[in-house]
């Protein structure tokens, strides 16, 4: 059963200015295993956490990062979740969280799909 489905949509450039305006902004978002990667990556992850927070129905309280986007030995994206994400879901009784992200033209994407 479907739970909750999330999109997000980032332009790439706009969010490494972003970033760069305001350094300590990728310690607030992003996991120390993301956090060196470059604007496109980031720009794709920061999408996928909007979109995961989406599927949970965007409650207030989610921590950026209690949710990781990890790849697999096939390097295939999945979002690995703790804390704040993590007890949202349970809530929710998310069984799964389904994660495709992709950048292309300047502009990074994610969708989520939270399964139950």
């Amino acid at each position: 059963m479907i739970v909750g489905v999330g999109i997000d949509v980032v332009d790439v450039a706009r969010f490494q200015a972003t970033l760069e305006r305001t350094p300590k902004l990728r310690e607030r978002l992003f996991t120390q295993s993301e956090r060196d990667l470059g604007a496109a990556s980031l720009a794709a992850r920061f999408a996928a956490k909007e979109a995961l927070a989406k599927s949970l129905g965007a409650p207030v309280g989610l921590r950026w990062t209690d949710a990781t986007v990890v790849k697999d030995d096939n390097g295939q994206p999945h979002l690995q979740v703790a804390g704040t994400v993590e007890k949202r879901a349970a809530e929710l009784g998310v069984a799964y969280l389904h994660l495709s992200m992709s950048h292309d033209a300047g502009i990074a994407s994610a969708v989520v799909v939270a399964e139950g």
